[in-house]
């Protein structure tokens, strides 16, 4: 008595396992090229937003320390009027240069400030650059 397979049913394979064919693994390797360019360009994206996040950090900081070094200049030039009129002018430039002043305080002729400006590298990340200048009268010097 043989026995017959009903038809349309596949017969069942071997119990061990075949060696695969070119075609067997073309259909297997379908479409992981494009996984592996898909991981690159996520690398690429990656390091690009890193690289952006560092050079707002970077620019940041040089606006810091163009506001503060601008800002004591200004100051310097009014520290003979007081207090209120170099700071008030020091705090002006560090405004129009995009800083917050958040200290001046007068040395003698000198004038000393703090800046602070924000930056946001990344969205939701927002960081403080923060800088120091003094600026004053030229001294001579002594030997």
């Amino acid at each position: 008595m043989s026995h017959r397979h009903p038809p349309g049913r596949a017969m069942p394979g071997p119990a061990w396992p075949q060696p695969a064919t070119a075609a067997s693994r073309e259909r297997r390797d379908r479409g992981a090229a494009s996984v592996w360019v898909l991981a690159i360009g996520l690398v690429f994206v990656v390091a690009g937003l890193a690289g952006a996040a560092v050079g707002a950090a970077r620019v940041a900081k040089h606006q810091a320390r163009t506001a503060a070094d601008l800002g004591a200049l200004a100051g310097a030039a009014l520290a003979i009027e007081g207090e209120e009129a170099a700071c008030g002018r020091a705090a002006d430039l560090v405004a129009h240069n995009g800083g917050r002043l958040t200290r001046c305080v007068i040395d003698g002729l000198d004038v000393i400030v703090a800046v602070e400006v924000e930056v946001t590298p990344l969205p939701g990340i927002t960081r403080t650059a923060r800088q120091e200048a003094r600026a004053g009268p030229v001294r001579a010097r002594t030997r």
